[in-house]
Order: structure tokens, then sequence, then C-alpha cells
């Protein structure tokens, strides 16, 4: 009960820091076998986090595990691991993304490691936008940056970024949430008018539109990021079945990426993360191989 109660309270206050961005709060319920202990998973309101947590959650829910899906503002999503209300999160971006989080609560909880590489942060603009590099930036888009929710790594990265270039002074962050950012950003392509984002991919922004990193010659956004597990200290103890198939867990920034079309095309992310796993049946038998029958 305490548990729930804490879990609660977490989400709303998730909700409120994340200014009630579109899917702010989730949580997905499964009816689990009584010999499995339930699983609760944690993630940001981040597109590709709501694509790699359902997926991951709808195998756990095959495999017979009553799976909680809870969505959370990254601080609170760290320190629910750290302090054991939340049982994992593959929603941890490394090195830098999430560096404050990881120094601040690395030491009290158990990282699985990397489960997808090749991720990439920085500052996005449509191909028509004539730059290329940060330091190519002048007054363009009335020299604001659309960010996403404030306290989000890649928020603070861009704010680190208008500190150290020159050209920047004048410019600022407009944190938003997720769901907005990227509503402003798909009108200002069909207006063909000159916007700047705070970016990252997987991403399906980048199969939808023609779009670009604009390059970072001093490495403010660092040289990519890969994707890590986290998990509650004792998990392993508690939970050892969903906690060989979470470590197991490994995928293809592409995977992701066909799975935040699936959303993008209107279907929900249990749909999406359901129509994956069933036409993924071999990658997926990697993350459940050796699994006990129920």
């Amino acid at each position: 009960m305490l548990k729930k109660i804490f879990l609660s309270i977490f989400a709303i206050i998730g909700l409120i820091l994340t200014f009630g961005s579109e899917g702010a709060y989730e949580s997905t319920l499964a009816t689990g076998s009584d010999d499995r202990p339930p699983v609760t998973l944690s993630y940001v309101a981040w597109d590709t986090e709501i694509a790699s947590t359902h997926v991951l959650g709808e195998v756990l829910e095959e495999e017979g595990f009553n799976v909680e899906l809870v969505q959370l503002d990254p601080a609170i999503m760290f320190s629910s691991v750290a302090s054991g209300e939340v049982d994992a999160s593959i929603s941890v971006w490394a090195p830098s993304t999430h560096a404050s989080y990881l120094e601040r609560y690395g030491d009290q909880f158990e990282n699985l490691g990397v489960h997808t590489p090749g991720a990439v942060t920085g500052m996005v603009v449509p191909e028509y936008m004539d730059v290329d590099s940060i330091e190519d930036l002048t007054d363009e888009a009335g020299q604001e940056i659309i960010g996403i929710e404030p306290g989000a790594g890649v928020v603070e990265q861009t704010n680190a970024a208008i500190e150290h270039y020159d050209n920047l002074s004048d410019w600022s962050v407009q944190a938003s949430s997720t769901g907005a950012m990227l509503t402003a950003f798909g009108q200002a392509i069909q207006n063909e008018e000159e916007v700047v984002i705070t970016g990252w991919s997987p991403h399906w922004i980048f199969l939808e539109y023609d779009v670009k990193y604009l390059e970072d010659p001093d490495g403010v956004y660092g040289e990519g990021e890969e994707l890590e597990t986290i998990v509650r200290e004792g998990f392993q103890e508690d939970n050892p079945i969903a906690y060989d198939i979470i470590d197991s867990f490994h995928w293809e920034a592409s995977d992701m990426e066909q799975v935040m079309v699936y959303i993008q095309d209107d279907m929900s992310p249990q749909a999406a993360a359901e129509k994956w796993v069933e036409e993924n049946p071999e990658l997926v038998s990697e993350w459940t191989e050796g699994v006990p029958e129920e």
C-alpha cells in the first residue's frame, strides 16, 4: 500500500513538472500469474522511451508478469529507482544527457548497461534553413530554441551550448513539453518557417521530415549517447526471471523508430508494442531465452 501511495505521488509531481504534456501519465496494468512478482517500469515522456518501455512491458506481460508503467519527470524517475519505489527503467541516456542524475544517484541502483547504441542529441533544424553549424546561427527563428520539459538533459545541454557559443549570447531556450515542441516544429515546417528545436535520435521526425542536426564543433552535446537500463537494488533477488528478461533487452535504433512510426500513425503505444513484438519473434526470443514456463 505504501509503495502505491509513493508511486501516485511521484506520478502527480511528474505530471506537474512536465506541464501536462501529451501522455504525461500513463499506467498499464496487466493481469499476471500469482507466482511471478509484479514489475514496475518508469519512463520519461519522450517518444523513444514511450516506445521502448511499452515493448518491454508487452514482453514481460506475455511471460506472465503483472506490469505497471509509470511516466515520470526525469529527476523523479531516477530517484524512484534509487529509492526502490520503482523496479527498473530503460530510459537512461548516457553519458551526457542524464549525467547529473547518474552522478547523483548512480551508486543507489544497479546499471545493467547499454540496450540501444547510437543515440544522438543536439539542435535540429529543417533542411531548408541555410545553417549547418551552431556557429552559423545569428538571428534565425527569433533567436529562440524550442525545448522540451524543463530539467530534461537535452534542455540542460542546450542551455550549456548557449552559454558556451558566443554567437548565442542573445538566444534563449523556450522549455515546453515534448508534444508542444513537436507540434510547433511540424507547423513551422509546414509553413517553411525558421525553427530550431532540442532534438534527439532515434526519433520519428527523421523519417517524417527533411531535417538535420546542426554541427557542434566544440562538442557541447558530447560525441553520441547510449541508452541504458537501471534497476533497483535487490531486484535480481526479488524477481530473478523478470530481471533476466530486462537484462537481456537490447535492440537497434531502427527497431525503436519503427515502433514510434506506428504510434505516430495513430496507434496506441500498447497496440504499437504488440504489433512490433508480433513482427519480431526472433529478437524477442533472445530476451526470453531460458525463461521457464508458468
